[in-house]
């Protein structure tokens, strides 16, 4: 199966800075032109997308709507493993925060009121494992956030911890990869 990864288009949180995990924002115009240029993009290169899957936030909904109306109108769901990571304290803080920073390199640990990667990689690497088990011929588009698309690299690529810390996929960047 071949997979592909792309990031939302940008919010309204990420041209202000700030870390955005579950809370519901909306894409800015510039974002849904993001959206629409990745489509167009895949509909250019003649890649055939049979089916999105995104996460439930409205962000990544829009997007990838946005990238289907590009691209023949594949068939949308909603996946709830696929929703940002629970940052907890640092929802809306400035994205440069020492203590988001420093939570960000604990792996193991719970951001204080969210969630910590380990589990995001749980619920990421089962979402995953589900896919595998499909059709080998398939192609299928997952629409997610960076927290995400950090933790769904690493099923794919060894990374160090600092390679992990610093990933980061821009706004409807794209990655490809094998099941």
């Amino acid at each position: 199966m071949k997979l592909y990864v792309t990031r939302h288009g940008e919010t309204t949180w990420n041209a202000a800075n700030k870390v955005c995990g579950r809370t519901d924002v909306d894409l800015t115009e510039r974002g849904r032109e993001q959206a629409r240029a990745l489509g167009e993009k895949l509909r250019r290169q003649g890649v055939k997308i049979d089916r999105i899957v995104a996460s439930p936030l409205k962000r990544a909904v829009e997007t990838a709507q946005l990238i289907a109306g590009q691209i023949g109108e594949p068939p949308i769901s909603v996946d709830e493993r696929l929703i940002e990571q629970e940052y907890g304290v640092y929802e809306g803080k400035d994205r440069k925060d020492p203590g988001f920073l420093a939570n960000k390199r604990q792996f193991a640990f719970r951001y204080p009121g969210g969630e910590s990667m380990m589990q995001l990689a749980h619920r990421l690497y089962s979402l995953l494992e589900e896919l595998r088990e499909g059709d080998p011929e398939e192609t299928v588009l997952l629409v997610c956030h960076n927290g995400v698309c950090r933790v769904l690299n690493t099923y794919f690529r060894d990374v160090t911890n600092e390679e992990f810390f610093h990933y980061e996929l821009p706004n409807c960047g794209l990655e490809e990869y094998w099941l």
